[in-house]
């Protein structure tokens, strides 16, 4: 086995600091062992960068204050130049060079305005290369001014413009933007087999330009084989992940959340082997403009039908709406803009769809979860809550079905996790002995992610999670860990409680998947947990993290 270790740079992930995941043993007195797990290290180095735009002033912009001489306008060799270099280094944060110019006994302070009310200061005497790091209370554009200065006063002065890399979210009514079927964003003709489509983002309806990420609801329908679908920005390599896996007569959706490309598109690949139809349903988008940050929650159950939690017990009829307020209660404030749910359907009577739309608002034509009759199947669903802080769920069947709905977390101006959208990567594949050597997840264990252990500005991973070569029924949990990595490795962990939630839902032989907004709770580690009685194999891939800082 290679014995590489994960890292995304020490602005995203943790440089140095290695994903290894461990298996947990099926009795509780056992304590699980840590287990590496390798993943390419410069392809997850390349997808962070992405974010880290370079903003150079050349020291010939140096600009000389009023009053000096002609010969000192015309850049004496005694006039001090700085020259400047930016680069993100995290949602908030830049790393700033200059390169000051002055002769070599001359002495100089420098002073740095952020352009956000702080400054900073050093001297220097002679030549020199100067790095200072800077985060930004809020994501957005900036000028730096740099300001040279001696005993006769300032000397020279440049500027320099910059962006945070990190992104706000801006919820959005759900909007259909693609629909195969009937030419809706594209054109009126399924998706050939291997062939790839692509939907426009920015400048769609009121999406603004200047977008880096959307979150898009993807479905693929009327598939007459297997295969999966493949999101990503265009304009780039397609990656190696799926987002959406399909069987023959399945209509299966699930969310993404995806970068965007500098042109506002993004690509939608049909990796089946016959054509497919293809849907794409917007809730919000993210930009380097201040709007609502994330904040991730313990998973928590707000709603069952089933046994009456958050609203009245019993099935949802036919073609009925119910609504529920998620502001004001359980962790979430009011004022929030949106929130990250998961939403399982089950016991259904008869074929159908569940629409997810903000409260006091008109059902939208778009869909969150498609089910047939029996079916137990969730889906990611971030929504825009309603002027009083409520969400609406209406089952778009003509007979009777069960809903439940988990909050992972909420969206709100007062939130500091702005996201950074990675190029996808995969994380982890049991099924891969190169890089897994402990098989499949077994029934009722679990494997431990240490993400951010030394990084908890790092609040929140945007994960895709699969489930194959399912041996029986079951679903998979994605909860925080409680224990701390220095109590794995000294083998004094304790057997987690795992939530009452789950992430998806399983029937022997399927391959399902689902977008995870996973939290990394006090500790930086998440788990997964495999709540069926018979083995799994497990697939994650990465697209992005929020970050505080």
């Amino acid at each position: 086995m290679r014995n590489r270790r994960l890292m995304v740079s020490a602005a995203v992930i943790a440089a140095g600091v290695g994903l290894v995941p461990g298996m947990a043993q099926a009795d509780e007195s056992a304590k699980p062992d840590a287990h590496g797990v390798s993943a390419p290290d410069a392809d997850l180095g390349k997808a962070a960068a992405s974010n880290f735009t370079t903003f150079t002033s050349a020291a010939e912009r140096t600009v000389r204050p009023a009053g000096k001489s002609k010969a000192q306008a015309q850049g004496a060799a005694s006039e001090p130049t700085v020259g400047l270099i930016a680069k993100g280094t995290s949602a908030r944060g830049i790393s700033l060079d200059l390169a000051v110019g002055i002769d070599p006994d001359a002495q100089i302070s420098a002073y740095i305005e952020w352009g956000d009310g702080t400054t900073d200061v050093f001297d220097t005497y002679g030549p020199t290369n100067q790095t200072v790091a800077h985060s930004y209370a809020e994501i957005g554009a900036y000028t730096v001014k740099v300001t040279l200065k001696d005993a006769t006063g300032d000397r020279g002065i440049n500027t320099l413009a910059v962006v945070t890399p990190g992104s706000d979210f801006t919820p959005y009514a759900p909007t259909r933007l693609l629909d195969t079927r009937n030419g809706t964003g594209g054109p009126k003709a399924k998706v050939p087999a291997y062939g790839t489509t692509r939907v426009q983002i920015s400048g769609n309806g009121n999406i603004p330009a200047g977008v880096t990420a959307v979150v898009l609801n993807v479905t693929a329908t009327n598939t007459t084989s297997g295969g999966h679908v493949t999101v990503w920005p265009a304009g780039s390599e397609r990656p190696t992940t799926s987002n959406v896996n399909f069987a023959k007569g399945q209509t299966v959706p699930n969310l993404v959340i995806v970068p965007v490309d500098r042109n506002g598109f993004v690509n939608l690949y049909n990796g089946g082997w016959e054509s497919v139809d293809l849907i794409a349903d917007v809730t919000g988008y993210f930009t380097r403009t201040s709007s609502s940050g994330y904040t991730p929650l313990d998973p928590s159950r707000f709603v069952d039908t089933r046994n009456g939690t958050g609203t009245a017990a019993g099935k949802v009829r036919g073609q009925s709406t119910f609504g529920v307020k998620f502001t004001g209660r359980d962790g979430i404030p009011d004022g929030a803009t949106a929130v990250a749910l998961n939403v399982t359907v089950t016991n259904p009577r008869e074929d159908g769809h569940l629409t997810v739309f903000p409260g006091g608002g008109t059902a939208p034509t778009t869909s969150n979860v498609n089910f047939r009759a029996g079916q137990t199947i969730a889906n990611s669903v971030i929504v825009p809550v309603g002027p009083d802080g409520s969400v609406n769920f209406r089952n778009g069947s003509w007979n009777g079905t069960d809903v439940i709905v988990d909050v992972v977390g909420y969206y709100h101006a007062d939130s500091q996790g702005a996201y950074l959208p990675f190029l996808p990567e995969r994380l982890l594949d049991t099924r891969d002995s190169s890089d897994w050597a402990w098989g499949p997840l077994e029934g009722q264990g679990y494997i431990y992610m240490p993400l951010s252990t030394q990084y908890p500005a790092n609040t929140a991973y945007v994960l895709n999670a699969t489930v194959t070569n399912t041996r029986g029924d079951g679903y998979l949990t994605v909860s925080p860990d409680p224990n701390s990595l220095s109590a794995y490795k000294g083998r004094w962990a304790t057997w987690p409680t795992p939530p009452n939630s789950s992430n998806l839902n399983w029937k022997r032989n399927e391959t399902v998947p689902n977008l995870v907004q996973a939290g990394t709770g006090y500790n930086g580690i998440v788990d997964f947990w495999n709540r069926g009685w018979d083995d799994i194999d497990l697939v994650v891939d990465i697209f992005g993290v929020y970050q505080t800082n």
